[in-house]
Parts: structure tokens; C-alpha cells; sequence
């Protein structure tokens, strides 16, 4: 049984988005390999090759991503919560700067969707982050540099 990935609901939409422009994409490199294979005689021809190449790089992000909706777990929305969990936007406070970032599982992190970062809760910071509460205080060592954060809100 493969193993279930907690994913936001809007993370679900952005993957099933990804994979129909994916379709989409593929339906494009069909069509011109097909019509490369039609009008070349040279099977080297390196036009060819290189949409074979594209359009299995395309089948490849397909079947990645049809993997990554079939294990997803949709979680609720964060509820009004006194403790950082999955999906939940945090404002945090660090060296005099307040910046927010949702916590989100690998699926998701990364992606800088609108103006809140997504922090992977097996990063160094969502690990430090999950169960954590409002004005809890915390140190997170990244790349051997040490940074001090303040929780200042959860929603």
C-alpha cells in the first residue's frame, strides 16, 4: 500500500491543474512527433529525437504527478487552533522582520503560491514549527547558521 501524503486542498487543485496542463502538453508532443515521423526519412534526425525525448520527459511528469494525487489525504482546513499543524499560516518574527509561511508537506513546499511561502514540514523550520504555539520562542539551525523565531500569530 503506498503511503498517504497530508495535502491541503488547495495543493490538490494546484497538482490536478499541473497534471491537466501536462495532458495537454502531451497531446502537443504526440501531434509533432507525429508529424516529424511522417515527413523524415532519417531516423537520426535530431528534431526527432528531441521531441521523442520531450514527450517522454512530458509521460514521465504525468505518471509523477497522477502518483502524487492518487496518494494524497486532503486535510480540513486548519481550524482556530492554538498549536501549528499542517496547513496552517504562521506569522513569525525574526531579527526584527515579521514574515508569514504555511506549513505544508514536500508536495507542496516550495511553491510560492500568492504571497505566502510554503515550508515543507520535514524542513529544519516545519519540524520546529509543528505543535508550537502563539509567542513560543524557537532556534533553528540551517547550513550552521543559528536563527531565533518568534511565533507572533496562527491562523
Amino acid at each position: 500500500m503506498a503511503i498517504r501524503v497530508r495535502i491541503t486542498p488547495e495543493g490538490y487543485a494546484r497538482l490536478q491543474a499541473e497534471l491537466e496542463q501536462e495532458r495537454e502538453r502531451l497531446e502537443e508532443a504526440t501531434r509533432i512527433l507525429q508529424e516529424l515521423t511522417g515527413s523524415s526519412d532519417d531516423y537520426d534526425d535530431t528534431g526527432l529525437e528531441d521531441a521523442k525525448t520531450e514527450k517522454s520527459r512530458i509521460e514521465q511528469r504525468i505518471d509523477r504527478l497522477e502518483e502524487q494525487l492518487a496518494r494524497a489525504e486532503i486535510i480540513d482546513e486548519p481550524s482556530a487552533s492554538d498549536r501549528i499543524d499542517l496547513g496552517s499560516v504562521v506569522t513569525l518574527d525574526s531579527e526584527g522582520e515579521s514574515f508569514q509561511v504555511q506549513l505544508v508537506s514536500p508536495v507542496e513546499a516550495g511553491v510560492l503560491d500568492g504571497d505566502i511561502p510554503k515550508v515543507s514540514d520535514e524542513s529544519p523550520l516545519g519540524r520546529a514549527l509543528k505543535g508550537r504555539g502563539k509567542d513560543e520562542r524557537f532556534t533553528v539551525e540551517i547550513n550552521g547558521r543559528s536563527t531565533e523565531y518568534r511565533i507572533k500569530a496562527i491562523g
